[in-house]
């Protein structure tokens, strides 16, 4: 999604939560309050009748940030989001809520539901109209996107000592169906997700614009997953580019995992490229954006019920789109995914795994394109 609409990771940010355009409800003696929200008209359109995935996406949110001066060096804030979906299928969800204390230059501490560390590097990357994201794919990466219990340090400026050096370390005791879960010692077992935890470093280069980043995270469990990864973004003035590679590792595939079950272990790689450019009018602001997004398995025939297919890729498309800001507060983007899956890779099958049976007319549906046409309100 948009810069701007992303979970934010440094705790000053966190705080202000969409700071650009939320409402100040209460700001006395050291305390503020701040409330957020949007709503997102989205539609999928694609070239085929009924494709999975297609159809109606809008979504609502509201969120909340708060902080309190404890003393002249501590602060306590919180945060809480939830969402709720119209679409086909609709649930709902709440995105973040945690609470921690700042110490200034000694750094951060909250728990709770919060992003995973290497959602830090990720980012750099997710800021297309609406497409995106797939690094945040949590059954290849661990620690990649939400995830519940999760305790975190992160510290700006490394102690006050380089300006924009920042570093974290987390630790989640039980992670959920957004992070973990995946991952847990027993498929079937719902009360054993697994332990994860992660670290990342990274550092806006001195003035330049320029942005570099690394990071690492890992389950226990038996499939003792991990993932590396490392990112490169330039944004300054008008202009934004960036670059992201993930690696994964699991002992175990998809499906058919258990604690008794040997396997060679899954391995999990992604490229992703993003550049956009922002063209200012008398009213409101035009960004044009292209990406290359790549994630692929190594020998997609080996896994599951996956034998015999040709196709390593998990996704590969190249994405064009447009965002217009007409002011702060409502946003107009038309996304165009061009599907470059074949329907002999593993992520045109993978993508109808949660349907008991499907034809081979469905897992060509999924190689297909789509548009992406929305309508942003946010507060």
């Amino acid at each position: 999604m948009k810069r701007n609409l992303l979970a934010i990771a440094i705790p000053a940010l966190l705080i202000a939560g969409t700071a650009n355009a939320s409402i100040e409800v209460w700001n006395k003696d050291g305390n503020k309050v701040d409330f957020y929200g949007r709503v997102y008209a989205l539609n999928y359109i694609t070239d085929r009748d009924n494709q999975t995935g297609e159809g109606d996406k809008t979504t609502a949110r509201l969120g909340m940030s708060g902080q309190t001066q404890v003393t002249d060096s501590v602060t306590g804030y919180g945060r809480w989001e939830y969402e709720a979906n119209t679409g086909k299928n609709a649930d709902n969800e709440t995105r973040y809520a945690f609470a921690g204390l700042n110490f200034g230059d000694f750094g951060s501490f909250d728990y709770g539901r919060n992003d995973g560390v290497l959602k830090t590097l990720t980012s750099y990357t997710d800021v297309l109209p609406e497409f995106g994201g797939d690094a945040s794919n949590n059954d290849l990466y661990a620690l990649t996107d939400r995830t519940k219990a999760v305790a975190t340090y992160r510290n700006s400026d490394l102690f006050g000592l380089v300006n924009g050096l920042r570093f974290a370390v987390q630790y989640a005791d039980n992670g959920d169906n957004s992070s973990t879960s995946h991952f847990k010692k027993a498929r079937n077992d719902k009360r054993n997700s697994a332990e994860a935890w992660g670290s990342v470093v990274d550092w806006d280069v001195l003035d330049t614009g320029l942005s570099v980043g690394a990071g690492y995270a890992q389950t226990g469990g038996h499939k003792d997953a991990k993932a590396w990864s490392a990112g490169i973004k330039y944004d300054n003035d008008n202009l934004y580019l960036a670059a992201l590679y993930i690696q994964g590792k699991q002992k175990y595939g998809w499906g058919n995992a258990s604690t008794t079950r040997s396997a060679d272990d899954l391995k999990t790689k992604g490229y992703e490229f993003v550049a956009q450019y922002g063209i200012d009018f008398e009213v409101g602001r035009l960004t044009p954006s292209v990406a290359y997004i790549q994630h692929k398995v190594k020998d997609a025939s080996n896994y599951s019920s996956d034998a015999g297919l040709k196709g390593n890729d998990l996704a590969k498309y190249v994405d064009v789109g447009l965002t217009y800001d007409f002011n702060k507060n409502l946003q107009a983007i038309i996304d165009y995914k061009i599907n470059l899956l074949d329907k002999d890779d593993i992520g045109a099958r993978r993508a109808l795994y949660e349907d008991s049976s499907f034809t081979k007319s469905q897992i060509k549906g999924t190689t297909k394109d789509t548009v992406a046409l929305g309508l942003i309100y946010q507060f």
